[in-house]
């Protein structure tokens, strides 16, 4: 396995009102000098630009509601867990999971029995959306500028009062129905989406649940080109379904991020209940070429030191800002104090990708 030896450390510095969000960082994109952030608990994308080697400035926030339709306000979180950039568009995926309240120390146990029991489905988190960039600002619509004879539309699988396009078809699947029917939480090993990446038309989502005797799944769907607020999902699967399963062996861990590197898929893995660790970096080769239902064994390329409580690596992305070599941008959720910088700013790692 590759050395978990840092390479060093970038600051990421945004505007004051972003101090809370900071620590709850949960996707990344690096594309040209554009560094795109998710939150878990906004309903916003953030951009900062590089100004320097080791740190991103210039914090720049899109509201998601301006491109496409959010099912309730833009004060409810989407919980964005995967940015991908494909084909002049930037593709966000919310987690599409129930949550489950948690005990708090001041309340009584008769309290904590009742939140316990408080399964809660916001229908913000279940957004698989696009949205054009134009010299690296997102826009509802415009005129590619590497096609002007394209046209580049926002838009969004449909949600329903019960999920998305995706739960829906999802519900009568034989490994995923009974998680996805049951709205068992996330953080239970529930449907949890973390982690996106795009082929042109082609989207493979990342399942940070459920895991399946040891086995983490990551969904692939192709999408119809249309100018509508609507994506259409193909029919791609053996079995017509307009999906397919593919199965890896994460040593019993669940991804927590996807990205592509040349032909090969880089895979964050982390446990899929509420624990400290391990964190992985998993290589998956070929991964466009897979059929359907197939079950890998990807090599495991890098291991990501974790904290007591706190550090949970949750997203990645490629970066060789500091030196010449192949190296992976991490972010963390509930960062370590040490990470925090003044009141806006935040430390993210860089380690060595090897080969």
């Amino acid at each position: 396995m590759g050395n978990s030896a840092l390479l060093g450390q970038v600051l990421l510095t945004f505007q004051t009102d972003f101090h809370f969000s900071r620590e709850d960082l949960s996707a990344i994109l690096l594309h040209g000098n554009y560094l795109w952030l998710g939150s878990d608990e906004t309903a916003t994308i953030e951009r900062l630009s590089l100004i320097e080697h080791n740190q991103f400035a210039n914090h720049q926030q899109f509201q998601v509601a301006d491109f496409v339709e959010l099912p309730n306000t833009s004060e409810q979180e989407v919980d964005i867990e995967g940015l991908d950039y494909s084909d002049s568009y930037l593709w966000l995926v919310g987690s599409h999971s129930s949550k489950r309240k948690c005990p708090r120390l001041e309340l009584s146990d008769q309290e904590n029995s009742m939140r316990l029991q408080t399964v809660i489905l916001e229908r913000n988190r279940h957004l698989l959306a696009r949205i054009p960039v134009i010299d690296g600002q997102l826009v509802r619509s415009g005129t590619d500028p590497n096609d002007p004879q394209r046209k580049l539309t926002a838009a969004s699988l449909a949600i329903n009062n019960q999920g998305d396009l995706l739960t829906q078809i999802l519900q009568t699947d034989p490994h995923l129905g009974i998680f996805v029917n049951s709205k068992i939480p996330g953080k239970d090993n529930g449907f949890d989406i973390e982690g996106i990446v795009v082929l042109k038309n082609r989207i493979f989502l990342g399942l940070r649940g459920p895991v399946l005797r040891g086995w983490a799944i990551i969904l692939e769907l192709e999408v119809k080109q249309k100018n509508s607020p609507y994506l259409e999902l193909k029919k791609i699967g053996e079995q017509k379904e307009r999906y397919k399963k593919h199965f890896v062996n994460l040593q019993g861990l669940g991804i927590r991020d996807l990205i592509i590197n040349g032909e090969d898929l880089l895979i964050l893995a982390g446990p899929t209940m509420d624990l400290d660790g391990p964190v992985k970096v998993f290589q998956l080769n070929q991964y466009s070429q897979l059929p359907d239902h197939s079950f890998s064994q990807p090599k495991a390329v890098l291991e990501i030191s974790y904290g007591d409580r706190k550090d949970h690596a949750e997203g990645i992305t490629l970066f060789s800002g500091i030196t010449q070599l192949a190296a992976l941008l991490v972010v963390y959720d509930s960062p370590a104090q040490a990470r925090l910088q003044d009141n806006a700013s935040i430390l993210a790692d860089i380690f060595q990708l090897s080969a």
